[in-house]
């Protein structure tokens, strides 16, 4: 199932994919949905962030190429940062460069929407019964702050700094989903979730050792290599397999 986040003239309203069509429901994915009479086509809907999340939680170097690339050594248990929920966008809302911070990247990832509250599980395996779905996710950094200050928090804290989206897509098996990043329809990041040091439900495990996740939470799985500059003018997509494509262009 895919839900998506429209909005409308009263609001933002929740609904599923029907077909070529988003059939509008009450309720939310989080406590249960109610299929409504009304259907509106995708092209006329305007998408919002799928999920207005308390805190978006970010993990660093969870694919092996990545780490290469960065020069880094592989960690010995799961990196974690923090995006501030001012940083979230939509769908087609545009990534601001801040002229002053030097070059900008993009980081297609998955994201993992939490669907119920999770303090300190037991385990890993425990952890798939507080995971509502997956989404898009781009880390979008600026890398020489990030090079430059000992922690992530300026560089990937900017405003438009976390595209989310399209949709959430529940009932989908994790463990195998492909990851592609594109800019302006080429191919620079691609590799599947199979790939990750440490997997979905482990990371949610790990986090809710620290911090409790609350529902719309989010966690970004990690960034495979090809990270690159963005420019102003580029159109940049994130896309994982079984959601959908997340685009937004760049300013």
């Amino acid at each position: 199932m895919r839900y998506y986040r429209i909005a409308g003239a009263d609001g933002p309203s929740w609904a599923r994919e029907d077909g070529d069509r988003l059939r509008l429901v009450s309720g939310d994915p989080f406590s249960g949905t109610t299929d409504g009479r009304a259907t509106v086509g995708r092209d006329e809907a305007r998408l919002l962030p799928p999920v207005a999340p308390s805190k978006i939680v970010a993990i660093g170097l969870n694919y092996k190429d990545h780490a290469a690339e960065r020069g880094k050594a592989l960690p010995a248990e799961p990196l974690i940062f923090l995006k501030p929920p001012s940083s979230v966008i939509g769908p087609g809302e545009a990534i601001r460069r801040p002229a002053w911070a030097g070059r900008v990247d993009h980081e297609a990832e998955m994201g993992i929407v939490i669907g119920r509250a999770a303090h300190d599980l037991p385990s890993p395996e425990a952890a798939r019964a507080h995971v509502l779905g997956v989404l898009c996710v781009n880390d979008v950094t600026a890398r020489e702050l990030q090079d430059k200050d000992v922690q992530f928090t300026r560089a990937k804290g900017f405003d438009t700094f976390c595209p989310l989206g399209p949709c959430i897509a529940t009932g989908l098996d994790l463990a195998d989903l492909a990851v592609v990043g594109r800019v302006n329809g080429v191919v620079r990041q691609q590799s599947r979730t199979d790939q990750l040091i440490f997997d979905a439900f482990h990371l949610v495990w790990f986090v809710s050792r620290v911090m409790t996740l609350l529902p719309g939470d989010i966690i970004s799985t990690g960034t495979p290599a090809g990270i690159g500059p963005l420019a102003s003018g580029d159109v940049v997509e994130v896309e994982v397999e079984g959601v959908g494509v997340l685009r937004n262009p760049v300013s």
